[in-house]
């Protein structure tokens, strides 16, 4: 299912080694962290699957699943959906992984996106989820209003109680509305933060909606999780290990992916990468690693040259699809005067594009920079699902070694508070 080939040059001491997969399974024992149990939650996935059955809401009357959340609450939901949709889209014969439904994300409070994303959209043909671990985020408590006013609802009513779902803590201020006034509630585990939620309810709950296997994408975590923690996962941690030792040198990494299937997978990548590693660590000292995401081959067109002749303050992973299940090909067409592009002719674009990708890696590695490359056979639920664990692990590790909490975000709950009190003037 997966290839990892490994270019960075560094010898790592095993009691390191040990040391790191001693301290996530701390993490994991202590149970003040979460996600690691995520991938094992069977009875979650029954109980969305049951509900989706018990309110018909998989029926052709619901053509639009809308969700209210932002960052942690949509990011990963949305790298998911894309890669496994984009995936299945190639032709009416394909195996479809994905029904006919509409997923809507309300994230911004861009007034203009908000209207544009609800052209078609009415209460009786879409489920509406509000997403909030606190219960109280501002963008999704908007939102949340102008759904009610929009549609002219109050809460006693029927069709609002049986079309909004609400995913939160336990207890939360949202919770407590949704008791309130007979909401179906999904609960977030209190230990688990928004930004490593998407194997939660966050995500699996759409993701079901819509139609993708999510046994099969806990299936595909839960195989990684099993491994890392059989400590069989050593390449995972010298590549946490490299980043942290080499963060004043090499503080900008990029994640350069080969499809544009890939593109939510990279947002939900910085978001992930930047508000668990930039911090003030125990050490009192400032720390960050800057993320950057890249689509292939369109980026080699852009950010490329900055990478191969800019500051050498960079280090780049790589992934490449081996299959796109799609056979579409370039024709054996000469067009006058650019005869020299005739070399491709009769070849396939899933060989083009990964062909690009091999030239732009060899092109990064004759530079000497810090390179390693993640080739997946394919596109499923279950390599996804293993893709997803194997970034928050690296997150988690690279965290450990950089001395810092990686699960806090002091610097965004300063930026609300300042907010509260501008309004509150």
């Amino acid at each position: 299912m997966f290839e990892f080939e490994d270019y960075y040059k560094i010898d790592m001491d095993e009691s390191h080694k040990a040391e790191a997969y001693s301290a996530l399974k701390e993490e994991l024992d202590g149970g003040e962290v979460g996600y690691y149990l995520l991938p094992e939650d069977i009875s979650l996935v029954a109980n969305i699957e049951s509900y989706i059955l018990e309110k018909n809401l998989a029926s052709d009357r619901i053509e639009n699943v809308v969700i209210l959340g932002i960052g942690g609450s949509s990011l990963g939901t949305k790298a998911i959906d894309r890669l496994l949709e984009y995936s299945t889209k190639r032709d009416e014969n394909a195996i479809r992984r994905r029904n006919n439904k509409n997923l809507i994300f309300l994230e911004n409070v861009d007034p203009n996106e908000i209207e544009e994303s609800l052209k078609g959209v009415r209460v009786d043909n879409s489920v509406f989820i509000v997403i909030s671990k606190s219960g109280g985020t501002i963008e999704t408590t908007s939102s949340f209003k102008f759904l009610l006013k929009r549609f002219g609802l109050t809460f006693d009513d029927e069709v609002f109680q049986n079309s909004f779902i609400i995913i939160t803590d336990k207890n939360s201020p949202l919770d407590q509305f949704a008791n309130d006034f007979n909401l179906k509630v999904f609960h977030l585990p209190t230990n688990v933060g928004g930004r490593f939620s998407v194997l939660s309810a966050v995500g699996l709950l759409p993701l079901a909606l819509v139609g993708y296997d999510i046994g099969e994408i806990l299936a595909g975590a839960k195989e990684l999780k099993e491994s890392f923690f059989a400590k069989k996962e050593d390449m995972l941690i010298k590549k946490a290990y490299y980043y942290a030792i080499n963060r004043e040198k090499t503080p900008i990494n990029v994640l350069f992916s080969y499809s544009s299937a890939f593109k939510f997978f990279n947002e939900w990548f910085v978001q992930l990468w930047a508000e668990s590693l930039g911090k003030i660590n125990r050490d009192g000292e400032h720390v960050g690693l800057t993320p950057v995401g890249l689509i292939g081959s369109i980026d080699q067109h852009s950010f490329l040259q900055l990478i191969i002749e800019g500051p050498k303050d960079k280090n780049v992973t790589m992934i490449k699809v081996k299959n796109f299940d799609n056979d579409l090909m370039i024709p054996d067409i000469t067009l006058p005067h650019l005869e020299k592009t005739d070399f491709i002719n009769n070849h396939t674009f899933n060989e083009l594009i990964n062909a690009q990708c091999d030239a732009t890696m060899q092109s990064i590695l004759d530079q000497d920079i810090g390179l390693d490359r993640i080739v997946i056979d394919r596109l499923t639920e279950k390599s996804v699902g293993y893709l997803i664990l194997y970034f928050e692990l690296l997150t988690s590790l690279t965290g450990y070694f950089l001395n810092l909490n990686t699960y806090d975000q002091p610097g965004v709950e300063l930026g609300k508070k300042i907010l509260q009190e501008r309004f509150s003037k």
